[in-house]
């Protein structure tokens, strides 16, 4: 159930939102650009065969860094203008507005705090564009090709990912693979309590399973396809989970103000 902090905090973050921002234009645009992009990319590849191997090491790269912007750029303010603002709309903004009491939208002007702003793709799209070009010098077009796609379709993929977490329940969102699976896992990572380490994947909780800043105990096929189960959660943060959703008294903008015991137990369980 809604906290009566999150409700004043969504109420005044829906009050500015400008009159002028149509949220079905926010997705177009950003659907259409990142499609356009990867027909751009596969309509000019030229009997690629070996190159398309390339995906795979390019999915786990983007994965990782995924993580690691999640853990070390959205949820750690740093003192530079693009970053700071980073962590401003997302620990600060996204992190109060959802909670894993509350987590759905109801309207699509609500997709401005769902989906990333226009900027983000048209900088993705850059980098694709910029690491595109040197391998495809090093090695050959059809590489360059076969990343950049890569790159913008696991954008697409995060982004309609964030936004089956944050709609209300559904057949489609409760029993599609990998979609109820990071649902689950998204919704564990926006309690309160644990969310500054916990379950940084918006994709495939890859990168948490490797680096075990996941809020579950299970092998690597079992993270992936563990849907709605709660019966792996590690024991011990348990009584933080619960803890934080009963009451939010101790939760700040830059996240909750944790007793020392819950400090050693968060991070005793990263490492266990």
């Amino acid at each position: 159930m809604m906290s009566e902090r999150q409700r004043k905090f969504r109420e005044n973050y829906k009050a500015n939102i400008s009159p002028f921002y149509n949220g079905l234009v926010h997705i177009g645009v950003m659907y259409a650009a990142g499609i356009a992009a990867i027909y751009y990319c596969a309509t000019h590849l030229r009997g690629a065969t070996w190159e398309w191997l390339l995906v795979i090491p390019v999915f786990l790269a983007g994965n990782f860094f995924e993580w690691g912007m999640h853990r070390y750029v959205m949820h750690r303010r740093i003192d530079i203008y693009g970053l700071r603002a980073i962590y401003q709309r997302h620990t600060r903004e996204h992190h109060q507005y959802f909670t894993d009491n509350e987590r759905t939208i109801d309207t699509t002007r609500e997709f401005r705090i769902v989906f990333f702003p226009w900027r983000l793709l048209a900088v993705l799209g850059s980098a694709a564009a910029v690491f595109g070009y040197i391998l495809s010098t090093i090695i050959n077009p059809n590489a360059g090709y076969v990343l950049a796609l890569t790159m913008v379709a696991q954008y697409l993929v995060y982004e309609t990912f964030h936004y089956c977490c944050h709609v209300h329940e559904n057949w489609f969102v409760r029993h599609m693979p990998f979609i109820n699976t990071i649902r689950r896992h998204h919704t564990a990572h926006h309690n309160q309590g644990i969310m500054m380490k916990y379950n940084m994947n918006l994709s495939f909780p890859i990168a948490d399973w490797f680096m075990d800043t996941t809020d579950i105990r299970r092998g690597f096929w079992g993270h992936l396809f563990n849907g709605y189960s709660e019966k792996y959660m590690k024991e011990e943060l348990k009584p933080i989970v619960r803890r934080f959703q009963l009451d939010d008294s101790r939760v700040t903008l830059d996240g909750p103000t944790l007793t020392s015991e819950e400090e050693i137990t968060i991070n005793s369980a990263l490492r266990a």
